[in-house]
């Protein structure tokens, strides 16, 4: 069930900043079918961050220091991009424009998470 709810966070976020961020598009043609893509690029960037993401903080641990957690935004707006690509070859039409507009997807993704994970209490230790 924590599964399923992380998942449906995630599409929600991305929805988000596909609502904020001009760069980032979904093109459908009915709102069943722009669901499940939201669906399923939310499983991909959930598991995209759940493989890729703890192996970069560790190699890149030294970066994390130095920068004050600044190179964590570049992470994360490098690791939409590896989602946009992975939606890409699934053929989901998901699109995002270059690194920019990932960069301040990868910020509203972190906010809306952080937010709707307060009130779904969307903990990962337990």
């Amino acid at each position: 069930m924590s599964i399923l709810i992380r998942v449906i966070v995630n599409a929600v976020a991305l929805w988000a900043a596909v609502f904020l961020v001009e760069g980032i598009r979904v093109t459908t043609d009915d709102t069943v079918t722009t669901v499940l893509v939201y669906l399923a690029v939310g499983a991909i960037f959930g598991l995209v961050n759940a493989v890729i993401k703890p192996i970069v903080k560790t190699v890149g641990c030294l970066f994390y220091v130095l920068t004050l957690g600044l190179v964590g935004l570049v992470v994360n707006a490098l690791l939409l991009l590896l989602t946009d690509w992975f939606a890409g070859l699934l053929g989901l039409p998901f699109e995002i424009d270059g690194f920019w507009a990932a960069f301040w997807g990868a910020i509203i993704v972190a906010v809306v998470s952080w937010l709707l994970s307060l009130f779904v209490g969307g903990d990962d230790d337990e």
